[in-house]
């Protein structure tokens, strides 16, 4: 079974990586965006009668928040027309699509979880061109599962752990932000319950194919993030509390994002481990 995996360098494709040797009866094919540029049709088209996957996990996204409200074209080619150009060789091939997306693609305006019914209203260039990323695959083929998460960390690449233990190296006291509120990701456990999906598509007839979240289970704040990875690294560190408006962005970003997972825990039988217990033993 070839399972192509575009985005490969950045830390979801990495995690993916990680965990590859476990699933020997899975071919799995790392394009990072030197090997396969999504926003070139041609090339994708190319790629996939090259590599023939069964399917295709799309880790290929524009996630500069900020930067997306200056450069709304960059992110438009990556999050929109590369996806669109992925589901329609998808379409070509009869590969099923597994696509990532965000939290972002919410206001954050509720106060409880998200489910996959809530109508998103993206607030930002970056949510709306995942949005829309998410449309026109579901305009281009049917068989695709798009998973929803948020707040992705790791060991790998740019994120919000490896920035607070850079940070924590250079300076005595963090101000960090404790009005929005939603839960991490760990990107190996994101990982793990896309192969999960593979697994249960490729082992059963009917294909539940649509919209999931997937995030860690649990809920807390930026502020609450921070202090956990100071305790878990052990290092002793001032963190101060502060609103969004003492901290202004380009972007604004969703007040409350956290995702309700009942979808994807029934659906497929996944077991989701809570936020503090994966940043102890990551």
């Amino acid at each position: 079974m070839v399972v192509l995996v575009t985005g490969a360098s950045g830390q979801l494709g990495q995690s993916l990586q990680s965990i590859s040797g476990n699933y020997p009866e899975i071919d799995f094919v790392f394009a990072s965006s030197s090997d396969l540029d999504i926003t070139d049709k041609e090339k994708v088209t190319a790629y996939f009668e090259k590599t023939q996957p069964a399917y295709c996990i799309n880790t290929a996204a524009y996630t500069a928040v900020d930067k997306a409200e200056s450069e709304p074209e960059k992110a438009y080619q990556v999050n929109v027309k590369g996806s669109q150009n992925l589901a329609e060789a998808c379409a070509e091939t009869h590969t099923v699509l597994l696509h990532i997306s965000t939290d972002f693609v919410f206001d954050g305006e509720k106060s409880t979880p998200y489910t996959e019914e809530d109508i998103p209203n993206p607030k930002g260039v970056y949510g709306k061109t995942k949005l829309e990323g998410e449309q026109v695959i579901q305009a281009s083929w049917s068989k695709y599962y798009i998973v929803r998460t948020s707040w992705v960390y790791s060991g790998f690449g740019n994120n919000f752990m490896k920035t607070m233990l850079r940070l924590a190296s250079e300076r005595d006291t963090l101000n960090v932000v404790d009005d929005q509120i939603g839960t991490p990701t760990y990107a190996v456990d994101l990982a793990e319950a896309l192969v999960a999906i593979i697994r249960y598509d490729f082992q059963n007839d009917t294909k539940p194919y649509g919209v999931y979240n997937f995030s860690n289970e649990g809920v807390c704040s930026w502020y609450d993030f921070a202090k956990k990875i100071f305790e878990v690294n052990q290092i002793s560190i001032s963190v101060n509390p502060i609103p969004t408006t003492a901290y202004p962005t380009p972007a604004q970003r969703p007040k409350y994002s956290v995702l309700d997972k009942y979808k994807i825990k029934t659906t497929f039988g996944i077991t989701i481990n809570s936020w503090e217990k994966t940043l102890r033993h990551h």
